[in-house]
């Protein structure tokens, strides 16, 4: 068998490729179009040389879990990133949806965009960079004008972790940062654990303690891209949320302390909708984010069920969220703009990636209306957020 299936190839070979040739022709939607590229290779992670760089005096590598369905991601204990993860679609070709870099260098190149980091001491924007904990000022570095964002200058995303891999799927990240770091006060001790488990999720649980009073908001700054990295545009996605309420913005992108029901606005998606559907709309608050950059109000938060549902149009790829936070930062990849070169080759063009940050609210320092984001000695700060990968059906 396997040699007459030999002798048909020069037949076969080239049909097939007229054949995924015609199939890879641009979608016609009623939003915006995806074309998907490379429909017939499987997708692979960058090579491990390029995270093998020392960083303040600590090794950086990348680690590969595994699962027994050939699920793969990559971690680099650099910035605690998800460099990429391989998933199934609904050919069973083995695509990356989360878009990363070659290697630490490229990373720190576009370290605005925080790609697949590990975000803190505090994840989202703090407004102008100042915040009152026990009757004491504290002053952040400005990074985002006017406000301080993901922990300011030098972040959880551009340091070296110590990680210790414990078997094919879990890797778990250690880092101590110290007192006063970018302006936060106490040592604070972080442990970040990845699992991919055998039902294709990706599992991050996080931990902290303090010796002195503190904010901390850990998240995951991945950025999805459920047809494949550079594939294109992911505004023919759809999202549902489990949300019935956000919190609208300033011009700065500080919410306004105001919580307000998504109904009869673009934010709505409460049912399936594709991300480009109202992202044009004439709306104060996406004139703001330049599109969806809000917190989520999430109605249920206990980590048994979904509190948001992406799928992938052209690859039926399905992407389940669940967390523990009681909030979910939507940005649909507004300040990409090409100007960086991912894995693969291709280009971070206009929102080609979107992200789903499970969190606290922005400026919950300055807001004491939002659920507290202080952490005080002898308290432990835990929190774990899931994202389930499948096939559409």
């Amino acid at each position: 068998m396997r040699s007459n299936f030999k002798n048909l190839l020069p037949v076969i070979l080239p049909a097939c490729i007229m054949y995924f040739a015609a199939c890879n022709q641009p979608a016609k939607t009623t939003t915006t179009t995806t074309t998907m590229t490379d429909s017939t290779s499987q997708a692979t992670l960058p090579p491990a040389k390029g995270f093998e760089k020392t960083l303040d005096g600590k090794q950086g590598h990348l680690y590969l879990l595994k699962n027994k369905n050939g699920v793969q991601a990559a971690i680099a204990n650099y910035g605690a990133h998800l460099v990429g993860l391989l998933i199934p679609d609904k050919a069973g070709k083995l695509t990356d949806v989360a878009i990363g870099f070659d290697d630490i260098d490229s990373y720190k190149k576009a370290l605005s965009n925080y790609y697949g980091a590990t975000i803190g001491r505090y994840g989202n924007r703090i407004a102008k960079g100042h915040f009152t904990l026990e009757g004491k000022a504290y002053t952040l570095f400005i990074n985002n004008k006017p406000n301080s964002l993901h922990g300011g200058k030098v972040g959880f995303n551009d340091v070296m972790w110590d990680a210790k891999q414990i078997d094919d799927h879990t890797i778990t990240l250690t880092y101590l940062s110290k007192d006063m770091e970018e302006g936060y006060p106490g040592n604070l001790q972080c442990k970040v654990t990845y699992e991919l488990t055998d039902d294709n999720a990706v599992k991050i649980s996080y931990e902290a303690t303090t010796d002195k009073t503190t904010v901390v908001n850990l998240t995951n700054h991945s950025y999805f891209n459920l047809n494949g990295a550079g594939s294109g545009t992911i505004l023919n996605h759809t999202v549902q949320f489990k949300a019935a309420n956000f919190t609208p913005v300033d011009s700065t992108l500080i919410p306004t302390g105001k919580i307000v029901p998504v109904a009869g606005t673009p934010f709505d998606f409460s049912t399936a909708t594709t991300i480009g559907a109202r992202i044009e709309t004439k709306d104060e608050q996406l004139k703001n984010g330049k599109g969806y950059d809000h917190n989520y109000v999430l109605d249920k938060h206990d980590i048994t069920t979904p509190v948001a549902t992406v799928i992938g149009d052209l690859s039926g790829i399905k992407m389940e969220i669940f967390t523990e936070e009681p909030g979910l930062q939507f940005y649909s990849g507004n300040f990409m703009d090409g100007s960086n070169t991912i894995w693969g080759g291709k280009k971070d063009e206009h929102r080609t990636g979107f992200a789903m940050e499970t969190q606290h609210f922005p400026d919950s320092p300055n807001q004491p209306q939002f659920p507290t984001t202080t952490l005080k000695p002898g308290q432990t700060y835990k929190t774990v957020t899931i994202y389930k990968f499948s096939v559409n059906k």
